[in-house]
Formats: C-alpha cells, structure tokens, sequence
C-alpha cells in the first residue's frame, strides 16, 4: 500500500492541503503543550477580553470571525467554566458585555507561555522574516478586511 512519503508531490501541491495539515499539527502541538481542555480559540477569547474588557457577544465574535451560534456556544462554555462573566449591555438590552472572571485572568496567565511555546515549536525551522513571511502569506489567504 503506498505512504504518503511515496506522493510527496501530491500532497503538497495543493494549498488546501498543506494548509490542513499544518492545522492538524498545530492541534496536536497545542493539545500536547498548552491544554486539552481550552482550545485555542478560547484563548484567543481570553486574550481579546483582557485587551478590550467589556466588548459585547457580537464584536467577541467579529474578531475570533465565527458565528452567532458559535459565539454563543463558546461564550456559555467559558462563563459555565467560570473563565467570564457576561453581562447585561446597558445600552444595548438585547446584548451581553464580557469580562475575564478572576479565573479567567489566571487561567490566561498561565496558558501565555505555553501558547508562545507552541510559537516555538511550530516555526522552528523558520527564520524570524520567514516567520513574519508565513503570516503575511496566510492573512492573504483570508478574504479581505480580516
């Protein structure tokens, strides 16, 4: 039965391709180095809460770029969690506002340096301009305006 070492070509010439097994790595990497049980997008929640305290469901989504009942669902996870707090907007009855609990500052605290790590581990090979490179190509990638 032929590997995947016998296409080599094949796999990668396409993007796509490419692209998803750098994710699947990234998963195992971050599973293996930073948590199992807070993904890597609740972290970016956490790290956006800490910069902008406050912001509402909609804008939390708009910048992690999901959905309405992906936000949700992430948002009544991490407040189950006890990692934020949600509140009702006051200027905007229909909106909730979001805060890092206690727990959640912590929790964020704790997890940075093993999120660099991952960093580290995943761009290894790279110079730091090939770094910088490898970011620049993958937001090319995303439509416009991300």
């Amino acid at each position: 039965m032929p590997t995947k070492h016998d296409y080599p070509e094949a796999l990668s010439k396409f993007t796509g391709s490419l692209v998803r097994r750098a994710q699947q790595r990234h998963v195992a990497v971050w599973l293996s180095e930073v948590s199992t049980e807070i993904t890597s997008v609740q972290y970016a929640a956490l790290e956006i809460l800490q910069k902008t305290p406050g912001i509402n469901q909609r804008q939390l989504g708009d910048e992690l770029d999901v959905d309405r009942s992906t936000i949700a669902d992430l948002v009544a996870r991490m407040v189950r969690n006890e990692l934020i707090e949600r509140s009702d907007d006051a200027v905007d009855k229909r909106s909730y506002v979001l805060f890092l609990t206690p727990a959640g500052k912590k929790q964020l605290a704790t997890l940075r340096p093993r999120v660099e790590e991952v960093e580290r581990i995943l761009t290894a090979r790279l110079t730091r301009a090939e770094r910088m490179e490898l970011r620049r190509l993958l937001s090319a990638l995303l439509p416009l305006g991300e």
